[in-house]
């Protein structure tokens, strides 16, 4: 049996977008589940609906993203073990995972819905929409197991140079949630419950789906019963890789929620405002995290080969192509916030305040296309405490002080809010070249470079 894809050796770049093309469709798809509930309960239901789902879906948005970063352990030392020519070992990988994952699934299972309130109350949800807020995060965190279930198993497939099997199960998974929408939302008119309720069994469905393909596949390793279980020589790198991803993510995603909350304090129309633009950088960033998580795949495969310049060299193609499309985003956001807004509000007020706030994030496209690419980069050659660090800096030195301070202007304005994030992203590029320009003179010529986590 051999892997899906072999990225140690030929060419780079049509290798590199022909993996990282459906890994960003994936993302669009699945940024649909969010978006969809939103576009849907904008144009059927209230404002109120309108802020519970853009603030309850920040927040198991910070949840998912934490769960993806901390899946990503399993995709590197996956693909690390395969470009090692150690891919028998994979069956291990796995089994470990889905014992490690499901674990944390029964934890977030119970405890997201019991702090549905809680939660609600610390993201300052309006008190009009703080009953619909607390609903939408209390059934979604039941479906937290399928969150978790999903993510793992594309962590798989992405180890093994398949991105194209998760982004089939979720394109059904997508559909099925628009339909789920369209008739709790529009016809029994549910509003944020109705959207949450949909957005479940959508991700209910895709797990299901993905579990059948996986029996199905051919894999580059056995994977049996017995590998159902914790194994500490493999839960140790696992979380030693996908533990400092997924603390860096959680703290940036804690950052925005901050963010956010400083917003809801300001009124209904600003939290609606910019939960809608926040939905809307939502789909602008996926293709710099499209890069990011084919970025790790690629260079986790190259330097379990020992072929540091080849993964150097898969960051450049990557910089190069993230840039170009990040010019072509950052006019259409900066320039036609309002049309993207439109998309998801019908309300004028929230129209204006979110197209303003988006004119800052215009600004972060053109920094996040290194940025995100980097972040690949360093993830796949293991060195994920710089990337926790990183992290923590850009959003707790720089984005929280940055919008509180903005927030205390009068008039405020949404705009210097929304500078929060391109200011943070400097500071974070900074490092990222300084840590760039050290690992080229650790690693260059010394095959994978002693530094580089290889387990």
């Amino acid at each position: 049996m051999g892997t899906k894809n072999d990225f140690t050796k030929g060419k780079i770049l049509a290798p590199l977008l022909g993996f990282m093309a459906p890994v960003f469709l994936a993302l669009l798809l699945q940024a649909m589940y969010g978006a969809v509930d939103l576009l849907i309960v904008g144009q059927f239901a209230e404002s109120l609906d309108v802020s519970a789902v853009s603030t309850g879906s920040q927040m198991m948005m910070t949840i998912t993203h934490l769960v993806t970063s901390f899946a990503m352990g399993t995709t590197i030392l996956l693909g690390q073990r395969i470009g090692a020519g150690r891919g028998r070992e994979g069956g291990e990988v796995v089994g470990s995972g889905i014992c490690l994952f499901g674990a944390i699934a029964a934890v977030l299972t119970v405890l997201v819905p019991l702090l549905a309130r809680p939660l609600s109350s610390v993201m300052n949800a309006p008190k009009e929409a703080f009953a619909a807020t607390a609903s939408y995060i209390r059934i979604c965190g039941l479906g937290s197991v399928f969150i978790i279930a999903y993510n793992l198993i594309g962590s798989i497939f992405r180890g093994i140079g398949d991105s194209k099997t998760p982004l089939m199960t979720v394109l059904i998974a997508c559909v099925c949630n628009i339909a789920g929408d369209l008739l709790l939302v529009a016809v029994f008119h549910l509003g944020a419950a109705g959207a949450a309720i949909a957005t479940v069994a959508a991700q209910a469905l895709s797990v299901v789906l993905s579990l059948l393909i996986l029996r199905r596949r051919e894999l580059p390793f056995r994977f049996e019963r017995k590998d159902l279980r914790f194994k500490p020589s493999v839960i140790k790198p696992m979380t030693t890789l996908g533990l400092p991803i997924a603390l860096q993510d959680l703290l940036v995603g804690i950052s925005f929620l901050v963010l956010l909350a400083i917003v809801n304090d300001l009124g209904l129309i600003p939290s609606a405002g910019v939960g809608v633009a926040e939905r809307v950088c939502g789909f602008i960033m996926l293709i710099p995290s499209a890069f990011m998580q084919a970025m790790a795949a690629f260079v986790a495969q190259n330097i379990g080969a020992g072929k540091y310049d080849r993964a150097k060299k898969t960051l450049g193609y990557a910089v190069a192509v993230s840039a170009g499309l990040a010019v072509i985003m950052f006019a259409l956001t900066f320039w036609r916030g309002d049309l993207l807004s439109g998309i998801f509000s019908k309300d004028a007020a929230v129209i204006a305040a979110s197209a303003d706030y988006l004119k800052a994030y215009a600004i972060d496209c053109l920094l996040t296309c290194f940025l995100f690419c980097f972040i690949g980069y360093f993830n796949g050659l293991g060195l994920t405490r710089f990337v926790i660090v990183q992290g923590i800096v850009g959003a707790f030195l720089v984005r929280i002080p940055v919008a509180f301070l903005m927030s205390r202007e009068v008039p405020v304005s949404m705009f210097h809010i929304g500078l929060a994030t391109p200011c943070s992203t400097v500071l974070q590029v900074i490092l990222c070249l300084i840590c760039f320009f050290w690992a080229n003179r650790r690693f260059s010529g010394s095959g994978a470079g002693k530094g580089a986590i290889l387990l």
